[in-house]
């Protein structure tokens, strides 16, 4: 009877979620790829190359004038630190969940499904937001600019497809039979 009853009250490990820091982290990380991509490395735009076409009314800042380049670089600062706040955090919720066994995690399918759904969130909401509703910049701007736009939207959509989907064929992390009952 004692062995039965102590097996019966023995902790179990109980899955740990790694939804919330996985899409928090897919934001930053998305905002990264496209600041450093679509910003730096390619130059097709800056936080604020629409401005004076757009919805909201905003100065425009010339990309190609020293003055302009440097007030679209103030944003695009604005923009990457923004990105860096959201990594930081995502890792932090992450860090706080993961106690036990935590180089396992980064080999997880359910964490990067979950980060590249956060990517495309990312490129959603950020591409209805400024591309779509303020109009401050686009993707790439020019006469085919909505194509590029909607591309950025559909990659979003894609993405999101495939981080949840990758997620699924995934194991969940169990926490430690001893956080969990600390948890409890």
């Amino acid at each position: 009877m004692a062995t039965t009853a102590a097996t019966a009250h023995a902790p179990t490990a109980t899955p740990v979620s790694l939804k919330l820091p996985g899409i928090v982290l897919g934001v930053g990380l998305g905002g990264f790829v496209d600041g450093i991509l679509l910003h730096q490395i390619l130059q097709w735009h800056h936080m604020l190359t629409s401005t004076g076409h757009d919805h909201i009314g905003v100065k425009y800042y010339d990309p190609h004038t020293v003055s302009g380049l440097e007030m679209n670089t103030v944003w695009d600062g604005v923009f990457h630190a923004v990105c860096w706040i959201a990594v930081l955090v995502g890792l932090a919720i992450l860090y706080s969940r993961v106690t036990h066994d935590r180089r396992s995690v980064w080999g997880s399918r359910v964490l990067w499904g979950w980060i590249v759904a956060g990517w495309g969130l990312f490129n959603l909401v950020e591409g209805l937001l400024d591309h779509q509703i303020l109009g401050i910049h686009h993707v790439r701007g020019g006469p085919h600019q909505a194509w590029w736009d909607a591309g950025f939207l559909v990659l979003g959509v894609l993405l999101m497809i495939g981080g949840y989907l990758l997620q699924r064929g995934g194991r969940p992390l169990a926490l430690a039979p001893d956080r969990a009952t600390d948890e409890a």
